[in-house]
């Protein structure tokens, strides 16, 4: 279960356990971190994410994973691929939280392309989305960084959001068509 999905130079994601609940509500619990979600998480809310991503792993074989820094063992936050219901079609989202003393170091660029690379080369999808406020630049230059374009803006669970997206490419090969 705490397998290594992939590692990077600085970083190593593994599927989430119960026992990461406090390191995540260092990332979730923080109002800052949080300011585009509807509000900070407490520990029941932050049980019940973990509970979603670890049942996202058993349904899909994908779901948010613990983000781990190398260099201390830290769970410094979560990347990884989230299923997102988005205007009546089934979306494949990559997402991205990490503990706010770490923003601006590139880690969530980092993790990113491992996400991608997972989605598009083991889940089989055609195309990855990220869901971003408007209003959040740093996270829509994480999805710029990795290549993914605005497609459009929408409303989405009651406020804007942007929908960023890439598509595999001639040199990706998805294990199956798209939908």
């Amino acid at each position: 279960m705490n397998a290594v999905v992939f590692e990077t130079k600085r970083l190593s994601l593994r599927q989430m356990t119960p026992s990461d609940v406090p390191a995540l509500l260092a990332v979730f619990g923080d109002a800052e971190t949080m300011r585009y979600y509807p509000a900070a998480f407490d520990e029941a809310r932050m049980r019940a994410w973990v509970d979603w991503n670890m049942r996202s792993y058993e349904a899909r074989g994908y779901g948010l994973w613990a983000m781990i820094l190398r260099a201390t063992g830290e769970v410094i936050g979560d990347c990884g691929l989230a299923s997102q219901q988005v205007g009546g079609i089934q979306e494949v989202e990559v997402g991205y939280h990490v503990r706010r003393d770490l923003w601006g170091q590139g880690l969530a660029t980092e993790a990113a392309p491992g996400c991608l690379d997972y989605g598009f080369g083991i889940v089989g999808c055609h195309r990855l989305v990220s869901l971003i406020n408007p209003l959040n630049l740093p996270s829509r230059r994480v999805a710029e960084k990795i290549g993914m374009k605005l497609q459009r803006e929408v409303e989405w669970k009651n406020k804007p959001t942007c929908i960023y997206e890439i598509k595999t490419s001639a040199t990706q090969n998805p294990k199956q068509p798209p939908p």
